[in-house]
């Protein structure tokens, strides 16, 4: 079983911005897999594909909370730490990447570092998809909170799908396969 849980914030101030990113990444591989997503028994949106033993999770705390929605979902669907992928944004990782991990700190962002603290562990998967790089005169919530530029739309569109195919994998082949393929794939 995997839960593959989509960081990012609600309303739709931020539908757009660069920190949705995530959350953005599964409700489009929702949509393509006809999973509806409906209230959970937290502060989520869950929908789930039993012949794939996955399920997609879309909290509905702002990214700082992450950690309480995701602490929910894990209840919830009784599962532990190493069988979830987070999935977030990252603007150390150039535009158009992608980064599967098996495990680390937070990198600096607050959705994570959330999840990091209410599981008590750095061990648990994650999708970081890059958004970067930061320009060296905005701050970083300025950034991540600003929406994509339209000639980034392509690349995003793009990352959204290839995020979607690496969740796929993780819950067909498990972490270090996918690993092996999407890292070499897409990170340039």
């Amino acid at each position: 079983m995997l839960v593959a849980i989509g960081l990012g914030n609600p309303g739709d101030r931020y539908q757009r911005s660069r920190h949705n990113l995530g959350k953005e990444a599964i409700i489009d591989l929702a949509g393509r897999l006809g999973i509806k997503l409906t209230p959970g028994e937290g502060d989520f949106y869950v929908g789930d594909e039993p012949s794939l033993k996955l399920s997609l999770v879309v909290p509905t705390t702002y990214m700082n909370l992450s950690g309480n929605s995701v602490l929910q979902a894990m209840d919830a669907l009784g599962v532990v730490p190493r069988q979830l992928l987070v999935v977030c944004d990252d603007f150390n990782l150039p535009l158009g990447s992608i980064r599967l991990r098996r495990a680390g700190g937070d990198g600096g962002h607050k959705g994570l570092a959330s999840v990091i603290y209410q599981l008590g562990t750095i061990d648990f998967p994650r999708l970081r998809l890059g958004i970067g790089p930061l320009p060296s005169d905005v701050e970083a919530e300025e950034f991540v909170l600003s929406d994509f530029a339209e000639e980034e739309l392509e690349i995003v569109a793009d990352v959204i799908r290839t995020a979607g195919e690496a969740i796929l994998s993780v819950a067909a082949d498990g972490i270090h396969k996918a690993m092996n393929a999407f890292n070499r794939r897409i990170d340039a």
